[in-house]
C-alpha cells in the first residue's frame, strides 16, 4: 500500500468556479453530471488541511477579453470560456482562499504552465500535492503530469474532481494512477491523513510517511 502522503502536503484547488453545473452554451466547455457533488468533498479536504496547518493554493482560469491569450485552447472541444469579468468565472463562493493563502490565475491548463506555483511549493518545502477540482481530464490531468514530473508525489481525490464526460473522467484517473501507483485517493483518506500530520508550523520539513488503509 502506497502512503497517503509523502513529507508536507500541499492542496492544490483546481478552478472550482461558478462555471460548474451550467450547459455548454453558457459557459463553453462541456461537463459530466455531478457538478455539485464534488463540493462537499473538496470543503471537507480545504478544511482539514487547514485545520492541520497544511497550505491550501487556489487556482483560476482567466482569460483576457480580447482572446489574446487562447493560444491553440479553442482548436478542440472547447469554446470561448472563463473570460475576465464574467460571473461564471470567478471562483465558487463556497471555496475560497484565507487571508494570507494563495490565489493564482493561469491562462493554460496546467497549474505550473507559466505562473509562480513552482516558486510557492518550493518556499513551503512540498513534497506531495493533492488536488481537487476540474476538469479531470484535462487541468487536473495536466497538473498532475506536470507535478509528476517535477518529481513531486501527486494525489487525485476521485470523489473531488469532475470530467468533461464519465468516459474522459475514468480514463485519465486511470493514467495518472499509470503514471504513480496509489495516485487515485478518497477524500475519507486524506481527511484522516492530514489529522496525522498535523504541524504546527505549516510547510516545515517532514520526512514523516503517513500511511492510512
Amino acid at each position: 500500500m502506497k502512503p497517503v502522503v509523502v513529507g508536507n502536503p500541499v492542496v492544490i484547488v483546481v478552478d472550482i468556479q461558478n462555471s460548474g453545473g451550467r450547459s455548454f452554451e453558457e459557459v463553453g466547455i462541456a461537463l459530466m453530471e455531478g457538478h455539485d457533488q464534488i463540493l462537499g468533498p473538496a470543503q471537507r479536504i480545504v478544511n482539514a488541511a487547514r485545520d492541520a496547518g497544511v497550505p491550501v493554493v487556489f487556482f483560476q482560469e482567466v482569460h483576457r477579453r480580447s482572446m489574446i491569450d487562447f493560444g491553440r485552447e479553442l482548436d478542440g472541444d472547447e469554446g470561448v470560456h472563463c473570460l475576465e469579468g464574467e460571473e461564471a468565472t470567478q471562483l465558487h463562493p463556497e471555496l475560497l482562499p484565507l487571508p494570507g493563502e494563495p490565489h493564482i490565475v493561469k491562462r493554460r491548463y496546467s497549474c505550473f504552465f507559466g505562473t509562480e506555483l513552482e516558486i510557492v511549493l518550493k518556499g513551503l518545502k512540498a513534497d506531495t500535492l493533492v488536488l481537487v477540482g476540474g476538469l479531470t481530464d484535462v487541468c487536473v490531468h495536466y497538473t498532475f503530469a506536470d507535478a509528476h514530473q517535477h518529481d513531486y508525489y501527486a494525489r487525485v481525490v476521485e470523489d473531488a474532481v469532475l470530467g468533461s464526460s464519465e468516459e474522459r473522467h475514468r480514463a485519465s484517473l486511470d493514467a495518472m494512477e499509470y503514471l504513480q501507483a496509489g495516485a487515485r485517493r478518497w477524500s475519507d483518506e486524506l481527511v484522516s491523513a492530514f489529522a496525522s500530520t498535523d504541524r504546527s508550523e505549516p510547510g516545515s520539513p517532514s520526512d514523516e510517511l503517513v500511511e492510512v488503509a
